[in-house]
């Protein structure tokens, strides 16, 4: 009927392990206090203790007549209320009420304390909260692995590799004269049997400093014969980069034929 229910039908039986459902829900007996005082807008410096004494009260009563378990604290704010409503109904004389302090400041400035703190709890529950709020996703992003289109190799890279390499020919120079016979079609050979089709090989590994000038220059034509035959492929993974040699994948009879040419 639209009125408050705050007693239980005394013919009304309720299962010891029956659940309990709570409707008003206090930190402590200063946040009881601030409630019966917020519900019915009295400014909190100049509190009625009567009438706040006799609600707070009525609250604790009907607290204990549903068998809700009671903190030793909100009888003690109880005790506090009522000593409090006992001295502020003592009579005074003017120069008394004058010198001594008002019963009430004690409990005004623990409330106003616990309503700062209250208010700094709710500031900070209300900012966003991780699995209460928003959920934070991780995806793992697939690695696929970079591929670097090759350069070419072109001749004037091959000229200044040509040059380096004479340059080193230089500090192993002698001077014992001597004919060494070298051709061509040999070196191709050796080169063939060097170089394995399934690797590469740095270019100039190829060239052996100490057989002179006239050696690197004849490897050098022999790698240049070779590539023209379509038997030995240049690769450089990137420009200005080392150049690698590599077999082609031509067999063996192939291969013999074209020295035999």
């Amino acid at each position: 009927m639209g009125q408050p229910y705050t007693e239980l039908p005394k013919d009304l039986y309720i299962p010891p392990q029956a659940l309990e459902v709570i409707l008003e829900a206090f930190e402590g007996p200063l946040d009881l206090l601030l409630y019966l005082i917020k519900r019915q807008n009295l400014d909190i410096l100049d509190i009625p203790i009567n009438e706040i004494t006799d609600q707070y009260v009525q609250y604790i009563s009907m607290m204990d007549a549903m068998q809700f378990e009671l903190a030793g604290e909100y009888l003690v704010m109880a005790a506090m209320l009522a000593e409090i409503k006992s001295r502020m109904l003592l009579p005074r004389s003017s120069d008394a009420a004058a010198e001594e302090d008002d019963p009430r400041a004690e409990l005004i400035r623990r409330l106003q304390e616990y309503e700062r703190y209250k208010e700094a709890a709710e500031d900070l529950n209300a900012l966003p909260r991780e699995e209460r709020d928003f959920q934070t996703l991780t995806i793992a992003v697939p690695r696929h692995p970079a591929q670097r289109a090759r350069a070419e190799v072109t001749l004037s890279e091959l000229l200044l590799v040509m040059r380096e390499l004479l340059g080193r020919v230089q500090m192993f120079a002698h001077h014992q004269i001597q004919r060494e016979p070298l051709s061509v079609r040999e070196r191709m050979a050796r080169l063939l049997e060097q170089i394995s089709s399934d690797s590469f090989h740095d270019f100039t590994t190829l060239f052996t400093l100490e057989e002179g000038r006239r050696g690197v220059v004849v490897t050098f034509i022999a790698i240049l014969e070779l590539i023209k035959q379509s038997l030995l492929e240049l690769v450089q993974a990137e420009p200005n980069g080392p150049i690698h040699v590599r077999l082609l994948m031509v067999s063996t009879v192939t291969a013999a034929g074209a020295m035999d040419e």
